[in-house]
């Protein structure tokens, strides 16, 4: 992970690290990328957006999550202190940004799982979702987003090895 020294060349983000009781996270594959494509392994990601103009970071992560997961039932934990930031390879390069500046929102939900609507917006982002490790999670992203990953998976992986734990079987 990288934090830019000019800011301003790097877009604003937000991402979502959304958490079910059983301490997994939710990940989506990117759409438009098939089974032939070459990194298909490394299409899965968390929920992530822009920040429009005048608009919060932890506005923008309560309405990213709803465009790309349909879901509304979750409760908001934290946001990152600060940003995390990537660069974006040569190839994914499109106009002046050189890569994204990121907010995280790590999120609970409380919802069922057939409040997920992958169609809830207009502009669909993922083929298909699941719950996954943490670990998972992070072996399964682009590798331009690896060191972003590692520092906020870092930091959430407590939380979810407690909520983990709370559910597993007590031991007399």
């Amino acid at each position: 992970m990288r934090v830019p020294d000019a800011l301003s060349d790097y877009r604003p983000n937000v991402g979502v690290c959304l958490l079910n009781p059983r301490g997994e996270v939710w990940i989506g594959a990117r759409t438009g990328l098939g089974a032939h494509e070459p990194h298909t392994v490394h299409r899965w990601q968390m929920p992530q957006g822009g920040i429009d103009k005048g608009e919060e970071a932890d506005e923008a992560a309560r309405r990213e999550l709803f465009e790309e997961t349909g879901i509304r039932s979750a409760r908001l934990l934290a946001m990152t202190p600060g940003w995390l930031a990537y660069d974006f390879p040569p190839e994914y390069r499109r106009g002046r940004w050189l890569g994204q500046r990121q907010k995280w929102a790590l999120m609970l939900f409380e919802g069922d799982d057939a409040e997920v609507d992958l169609d809830a917006h207009e502009e669909r982002e993922f083929d298909e979702w699941r719950w996954a490790s943490l670990d998972e999670a992070l072996s399964l992203v682009v590798p331009f987003k690896r060191g972003v990953y590692e520092e906020l998976i870092g930091s959430v992986r407590p939380l979810s090895e407690f909520l983990r734990d709370m559910l597993a079987p007590s031991r007399r």
